[in-house]
């Protein structure tokens, strides 16, 4: 198994953007794999696109067409609406779990990028799940990972033979303020992604993950390089 090759899941958030940048930084050869489920928009994708150019591995971009099997989120299905202005209370109850939550997202994705990291060789895998932010995700939090981590041992050929692939969740208990302040330090190309989930450009600025992107780059003391449609002090 090699050790130079990472897939990487690539949504074209500010996190997964930072999780690309680490990779990069720990001398992998980069293998971005993006998930099309059916999103209420397709701007994150192209945000996908523009940071695997950015880091000249467009070639190697993979797109997994998944639309129509996953329902029941906010983030896809029309009849829900997608909840804004919400408190900072609100969006980080870890007893809640928000209707932006999508059904076994992150427990689909890691499934395919596991199966195409073993039939191209690779020894690691990047997910940029964050269970501080999103602590009412259960497939955020540091439990789910680290029994994955377990099932890839088990239900692999490479696990089998010992040649186990490596799962890095490298933001995992990193604030957004942390996340932000690693993807400037790293270069990542941060002016690319796109977090909203209304799918808005300029981003609305209301919508749970845009207020989160917003307090991290405040608490950073850096200005986001993106656009916001509403005013934001710096």
């Amino acid at each position: 198994m090699s050790s130079s090759k990472a897939v990487v899941i690539l949504s074209g958030g500010l996190d997964s953007t930072t999780c690309m940048a680490v990779a990069k930084r720990d001398g992998y050869e980069l293998y971005p794999i993006t998930f099309y489920y059916g999103q209420k928009h397709s701007i994150e994708l192209e945000s996908a696109k523009q940071v695997a150019d950015a880091y000249h591995v467009l070639d190697r971009h993979f797109i997994a067409n998944l639309q129509g099997m996953i329902k029941g989120s906010a983030l896809t299905d029309e009849e829900i609406d997608i909840p804004t202005g919400r408190s900072l209370e609100e969006m980080t109850d870890e007893n809640e779990i928000p209707v932006t939550y999508v059904p076994a997202r992150n427990l689909i994705f890691l499934s395919i990028a596991l199966s195409y990291a073993e039939s191209i060789g690779a020894g690691a895998m990047f997910i940029g799940v964050n269970a501080l932010d999103y602590s009412g995700y259960p497939d955020c939090r540091p439990e789910f990972i680290d029994s994955f981590r377990r099932v890839m041992q088990l239900g692999t050929a490479a696990g089998a033979q010992g040649h186990t692939i490596e799962l890095l969740a490298p933001l995992q208990h990193l604030s957004k303020s942390e996340i932000v302040r690693l993807g400037v330090s790293l270069d990542a190309p941060l002016e690319h992604s796109h977090s909203c989930y209304q799918g808005t450009i300029p981003s609305c600025g209301i919508c749970d993950s845009c207020q989160l992107r917003i307090k991290g780059f405040q608490e950073a003391g850096v200005a986001d390089p993106i656009p916001y449609a509403i005013p934001i002090q710096w």
